[in-house]
């Protein structure tokens, strides 16, 4: 019986594909399934033989430490560089759009409130 191995959700396309390499590299059979059309399905990674599930999560759990470790280490030197994206830069780049979007979060949270204070 299918076994579910890996969420795909909201999971980087890059991390998705190492994942995929990683288990063929190592003979483990598994299957994905999508979102669908609607984006409502399951998009997963799941192994055909259930015996393989502890390898398995093992080789993923691996992996994935050694992507976190590479993730923290990459961000550390973007922000010694000064390349890590902030508010600032964001307002730099297009002053109209951070401010129409600031607005439009003021306006929302100003009817949201406005309930409570006339009540």
């Amino acid at each position: 019986m299918s076994k579910l191995l890996f969420r795909l959700r909201h999971v980087p396309e890059d991390e998705a594909e190492d994942v995929r390499a990683l288990l063929e590299q190592n003979s483990i059979e598994f299957f994905e399934t999508f979102a669908g059309n609607w984006g409502i399905s399951l998009p997963a990674l799941w192994l055909r033989d259930d015996a393989q599930f502890a390898q398995a999560r093992q080789l993923i759990e691996v992996y994935q430490e050694q992507r976190r470790v590479r993730m923290q280490n990459e961000y550390a030197q973007q922000r010694m560089r000064g390349e890590v994206k902030t508010i600032w830069h964001s307002f730099i780049e297009n002053p109209l759009r951070f401010l129409l979007y600031m607005s439009l979060a003021a306006l929302v949270l100003f009817f949201s409130v406005q309930v409570f204070l006339n009540f």
